[in-house]
């Protein structure tokens, strides 16, 4: 017989249960996945499931070739197999027994990870004959029981549920840079393992929790897993389980740098907002050198714990390359960072107060520097002698100032003011925390013409602008290319003892002296001039790597 036409919202109800009478398994209904689901995420065995668009675009974990490790990314083990293309793609997933030595492979543009050994496996195939949408010939096809024709069921929505799991008082990202030296040898490598794997438990990894990825110091280091490969506990233990020992010298400077560039990354899962660190392990001493490393790491944000094991005995000490390497690498010499252990055997009292020391958010000092942490005023002088042309060279200097720091709603920040004998508040601190519309805010600041009264924008932008916070936190650029009509040394003095740094920059007839009376000590280091606009450009730098000095003398007090 036939049946009443569907509406709209029974039609959308209605495929699944449709398409299960009609082929009679459940499994060969198209189950919509994310492009991270991953093969042990599934229970049934034959599932067709259906992939989103432009999962080639999200950084996905695969590991094997054909037969992938369960933890492998379903869609990305689509495409690693030609399966998949840019669109939404479905593929059918055939659940298979654990196995050793998953092979690496580039095929079809995608790289898979090579795996020793994992619990489950799966493969992929393309389906066929799987329906997409309700057709109106269902003539043996009766209605849901539930759903009587006219009515229009109730839709339950569907609530996002936030990740779950993990030490919510710890949210921290962790990078193990292991000791695989032939320093270490294969047993106390072993030793080097286990310790990790409990420091990993106690933090409570989790997707809620830390998360923890391990990087191997040798001859060259190598990227084990990222922090978003695994953030199931029972899954990472077993990974950190399945780690081989690599030989080689102890070159430590090279890993942290490695683990700074290209660990530390979106792509590798880290978190916005969520502090970096980076536990160092190191048997006896490094092949290399530290102190260029450990600057790039306090530089960039990343809060470095050096764990020296059995320090050298005394007729080795003619072999340490740098007797002060710990001091070097850690974020802050001040015995917080640096965690001696006397040896591999007696690592397992020492794992819970390590984890402790890993969860004091408080006391990472590190995960604040002067690119992350600053408010940023420009002063702009928009006076008749500048002109519209020149006032654009102002803009693009100031912007090139703006791009080095990582403006966000929990990082840097930036304001502008323009003034001739008025002041226009152009955008304040907390108009635009994306980054690149802050920078295009800036470009877009339509130029006014008028005297100059640098003073009273001066006072203007305190009160206006900036909001009383620490000290080494609130700087203020000031360009002008002229003499100002007031009076200008009260009002930077006064703006200074509020913690305001200013640096001057003039261009054309500005005076010298003006500048350096604006300008906060020590005046040579925050007094710029050039006599033409088109030289404002080469000041970029040097105002960043100044701010970043600032900052950090300030925060060192």
């Amino acid at each position: 017989m036939s049946i009443m036409e569907p509406s709209a919202v029974l039609h959308l109800l209605g495929v699944v249960c449709l398409a299960c009478s009609a082929l009679g398994s459940p499994s060969s209904v198209p189950y919509p996945i994310s492009c991270s689901t991953r093969g042990a995420d599934l229970t049934a065995d034959g599932q067709v499931v259906l992939c989103p668009s432009d999962c080639g675009l999200s950084r996905l974990s695969v590991f094997g070739t054909g037969t992938y490790a369960s933890v492998s990314s379903i869609c990305g083990a689509a495409l690693h197999r030609g399966l998949l293309g840019s669109g939404p793609g479905m593929v059918r997933v055939h659940k298979l027994q654990g196995r050793s030595n998953y092979l690496s492979s580039y095929t079809h543009g995608f790289q898979s990870q090579a795996l020793s050994r994992w619990t489950s496996s799966f493969s992929l195939t393309k389906p066929e004959n799987i329906p997409l949408e309700m057709t109106s010939q269902t003539d043996t096809t009766s209605l849901p029981p539930a759903v009587k024709p006219g009515r229009n069921p109730a839709v339950k929505k569907t609530v996002k549920k936030p990740p779950t799991g993990g030490n919510k008082d710890c949210q921290v990202e962790v990078a193990v840079v292991m000791d695989s030296s032939k320093n270490v040898g294969q047993r106390r490598y072993s030793l080097q393992k286990s310790f990790v794997t409990k420091l990993a438990s106690i933090l409570r990894v989790g997707p809620a929790g830390p998360h923890m990825g391990i990087i191997q110091a040798g001859d060259s280091p190598r990227t084990e897993f990222y922090l978003n490969n695994y953030t199931q506990p029972k899954e990472l233990l077993f990974a950190i389980k399945e780690l081989s020992f690599m030989g080689g010298d102890s070159n430590t400077g090279k890993a942290i740098r490695h683990t700074v560039e290209r660990f530390f990354t979106t792509e590798g899962g880290v978190r916005k907002g969520h502090p970096r660190v980076m536990v160092v392990l190191v048997d006896g001493w490094p092949s290399d050198d530290v102190d260029a490393a450990g600057t790039l790491a306090r530089e960039s944000g990343v809060n470095v714990f050096v764990l020296p094991v059995a320090k050298p005995h005394a007729e080795e000490l003619a072999l340490v390359r740098d007797k002060d390497f710990i001091q070097k690498a850690v974020c802050k010499d001040n015995g917080f960072f640096s965690y001696p252990i006397p040896s591999w055997f007696s690592t397992t009292k020492h794992v819970k107060p390590l984890a402790q020391r890993l969860c004091s958010v408080d006391s990472l000092l590190c995960s604040k520097t002067c690119y992350n942490s600053v408010n940023l005023g420009f002063l702009i002088d928009g006076s008749s002698s500048v002109g519209e042309g020149n006032f654009r060279l102002v803009l693009e200097f100031l912007a090139a100032v703006a791009r080095n720091f990582d403006i966000s709603d929990v990082g840097a920040r930036i304001g502008a003011v323009q003034f001739t004998y008025d002041q226009r508040l152009e955008f304040g601190l907390y108009d635009y925390p994306a980054k690149e519309a802050a920078i295009n805010a800036v470009r877009r600041i339509p130029y006014m013409s008028g005297g100059t009264a640098t003073g009273e924008a001066i006072t203007y932008t305190a009160e206006n602008l900036f909001r009383r916070m620490g000290p080494g936190r609130n700087f203020l650029i000031l360009v002008t290319d002229g003499q100002s009509y007031d009076d200008v040394r009260g009002p930077a003095l006064a703006a200074q003892k509020q913690g305001i740094t200013i640096y001057t920059v003039g261009v054309a007839w500005a005076p010298l002296e003006d500048l350096k009376a604006m300008s906060s000590d020590p005046k040579d280091s925050h007094t710029f001039f050039s006599r033409e606009f088109t030289g404002l450009a080469e000041f970029a730098q040097p105002i960043v790597r100044g701010i970043c000095r600032d900052f950090t003398e300030a925060t060192n007090i």
